[in-house]
């Protein structure tokens, strides 16, 4: 990577984190409601995978699809950062226009479709688009992101069969952060390493070092290259940690402080800022400034524009989940009646 591309890597992950930081801070002011899982620790993993994806056929190409954990995806896949703030606040301007929120992100102008709050729903939806992309012969692939947690349910299992059975152009990446909730993946799984799992399908497979970007884009360019290639669905495993709990309501007391603060030391945010700085490309002066102005295009740019968005309005509650024109067949007989909702 050029200079530039490695400092605006960095600036990248700085602010999905200030992000994160931000909404943690909004929903301890209840300004955010609902659930809020977390990205922090993480940064390393989407930016890189994202990065060469779009770096090949640009941003908005390649389907993208993920679990609840979903800001940072969307917004690295294209998603504006204002609208999927204004969706965490539950804003008419939000990115599903507030009736998701955290889990539901939303974007398909730039073909992110989607966070998805049931644990394994993605693996068959991205089955569905790569099998899209194989009739439409466009050279598009479908990335989907899922934790080591989702693993263990039928749904991982019957995509990988029937992924690697047509060959379908998918790109699976496993986002190993070592639990699942609150439990840990050797309580629940006897096979630790996620990738050795793809034996079973014959799908290529390999683990590598989520924490070090560099390494993630490396091994990304490899799994995309593979699949681009018609070649059939490739698993990438990125060993990884999140730094805050599964979601705002879990303490992480499951987690020893020795096990925290070894990876807290494994900072994908200070690793690639370290490299930079001893190259010369950085100085602690220009980290500090890039630091400072991503905190307030946060606080004066996405968070202003969220908490001044109206809120949707009442009367239209059932105007993304109804049509405007029913089928009479589907109305309720207290409706039929003209007695009410049925």
């Amino acid at each position: 990577m050029s200079k530039i591309d490695r400092k605006r890597l960095l600036r990248e992950m700085v602010f999905f984190r200030r992000f994160e930081d931000r909404t943690f801070e909004a929903y301890m002011e209840r300004k955010i409601g609902g659930f809020l899982h977390l990205y922090s620790g993480q940064e390393a993993v989407a930016t890189g995978v994202l990065e060469v994806i779009q770096a090949e056929r640009g941003i908005g190409f390649d389907y993208v699809i993920t679990g609840y954990r979903d800001h940072i995806h969307a917004i690295k896949t294209g998603a504006r950062a204002r609208e999927v703030m204004a969706e965490l606040y539950g804003k008419e301007t939000g990115s599903s226009k507030g009736r998701g929120g955290s889990m539901h992100i939303f974007d398909p102008s730039v073909h992110f479709m989607g966070g998805y709050a049931l644990v394994g729903q993605p693996f068959p939806l991205a089955a569905g688009l790569a099998l899209a992309c194989k009739h439409q012969k466009e050279g598009r692939i479908a990335v989907c992101f899922l934790g080591d947690g989702a693993n263990n349910q039928g749904t991982f299992h019957e995509t990988m069969n029937m992924a690697a059975l047509w060959k379908l152009p998918v790109l699976f990446v496993c986002e190993n952060n070592l639990y699942a909730i609150g439990t840990a993946i050797q309580r629940s799984t006897p096979i630790i390493d996620q990738y050795k799992r793809l034996a079973a399908y014959n799908i290529p497979a390999s683990q590598h070092y989520g924490q070090d970007i560099e390494v993630v884009m490396e091994a990304t360019q490899s799994a995309v290259d593979h699949v681009r290639s018609g070649a059939g669905p490739y698993f990438l495993e990125l060993l990884t940690y999140r730094y805050r709990g599964h979601s705002m309501s879990d303490a992480g007391a499951y987690r020893s402080k020795e096990e925290v603060a070894e990876w807290m030391q494994q900072d994908p945010i200070q690793i690639l800022a370290q490299r930079l700085i001893e190259a010369g490309e950085l100085t602690e002066e220009e980290f500090k400034a890039m630091e400072q102005a991503v905190q307030d295009e946060i606080d004066n740019d996405i968070v202003k524009f969220a908490e001044e968005s109206p809120e949707p309005k009442v009367e239209e509650l059932t105007k993304y989940v109804l049509e405007d024109n029913p089928d009479p067949r589907w109305i309720g007989p207290l409706e039929a009646q003209g007695g009410g909702h049925g």
